[in-house]
């Protein structure tokens, strides 16, 4: 079915195509919400509500602009939101941060194994990481999304390229690999 079609028979409460348009989007909309929960169940939980809000939301959509974007951006916000009103997040001193980039040379990790480390950081770190590093956001924007400082925002994000550094070196336990460390 076409998908403008498709989303007309949404904006009706056609549950066949709200079903469908679930069965096209969840994986990809599942992995963005893997990013931004704890662990496994709550990117569930989040991904469920997330649907929610699009099929109560889909009449705002006028078919200007990508869909996909559109759909993307309320699980980015559904995940967001469970954190907003949480006091997870807190200013540091910027001049005790070290501007670290990082990233891994020849790492025998699997990305479950990247993933899993992202998913434990604490709430704040985690959010920040993934809006700065994986989706590109600036830290004015993220900033604005989370409703921080912009100071906040960089120290979190300091924080968590530390945190991931950590992690990533205690998982050498045997010491037969060496790792050049750079999280940008």
């Amino acid at each position: 079915m076409e998908l403008k079609k498709l989303i007309k028979r949404c904006k009706k409460n056609d549950i066949k195509s709200q079903k469908l348009l679930y069965e096209m989007f969840s994986s990809v909309l599942f992995s963005i919400s893997l990013k931004y929960s704890r662990n496994y169940d709550e990117a569930e939980d989040n991904l469920q509500d997330a649907f929610i809000k699009i099929f109560e939301k889909i009449h705002q959509f006028n078919n200007n602009g990508s869909f996909e974007g559109w759909l993307k951006r309320i699980m980015v916000n559904t995940c967001l939101q469970r954190y907003r009103n949480q006091k997870v997040f807190e200013l540091v001193n910027e001049e005790a941060l070290k501007a670290e980039e990082v990233y891994v040379e020849d790492q025998p990790f699997t990305l479950q194994f990247l993933l899993q480390c992202i998913q434990s950081l604490p709430d704040r770190y985690r959010l920040v990481f993934n809006l700065y590093t994986l989706d590109g956001f600036s830290h004015k924007e993220i900033a604005q999304r989370l409703q921080i400082s912009e100071g906040t925002s960089k120290s979190n994000l300091s924080r968590a390229k530390e945190l991931l550094r950590k992690k990533i070196v205690s998982a050498n336990l045997d010491n037969r690999f060496t790792y050049k460390i750079n999280i940008r």
